[in-house]
């Protein structure tokens, strides 16, 4: 079995989270492969640029997420894909989808409903473990 690592990002701005519109419809989170010799904290980073325009500041890793991916090559052998999350503040708002790579739309949605429309299961539990511990932060800063 083939292994492949992955990192992504989470980007927040106010009540809103950063998802990505496929050409099949599905919305996702920015991620992508770790080049060589880039770190976890780099590829996130650079993923979330590349796919959707924004450039981001890591605040907390989020965790992991395993999946199996099926391979289109003819042995079909299985590949055993881990990525790691990671929440971002953003530094710019505006939002461009890297259509070469099949994303139609880049847009920041309301927090509530972008855990709702997500399309895996496990990109919805990142999205709730980054506004719970988005909240928290607010929370804290509010505080003093």
């Amino acid at each position: 079995m083939k292994k492949e690592t992955s990192a992504g990002g989470v980007v927040i701005v106010g009540n809103a989270m950063l998802l990505l519109r496929k050409y099949n419809g599905d919305w996702v989170l920015p991620k992508g492969r770790i080049k060589r010799q880039e770190s976890l904290q780099q590829t996130a980073l650079r993923e979330v640029c590349e796919e959707s325009g924004v450039k981001g500041e890591i605040v907390v890793y989020l965790g992991n997420i395993v999946y199996m991916l099926n391979s289109r090559n003819p042995r079909r052998e299985k590949t055993e894909k881990t990525v790691y999350w990671y929440l971002m503040r953003a530094k710019n708002m505006d939002c461009t989808p890297l259509r070469k790579e099949g994303f139609v739309e880049a847009k920041y949605i309301p927090i509530e409903k972008a855990i709702r429309i997500a399309k895996y299961d496990d990109e919805r539990r990142i999205l709730m473990k980054a506004a719970e511990y988005y909240k928290f932060m607010h929370k804290q800063s509010e505080q003093g």
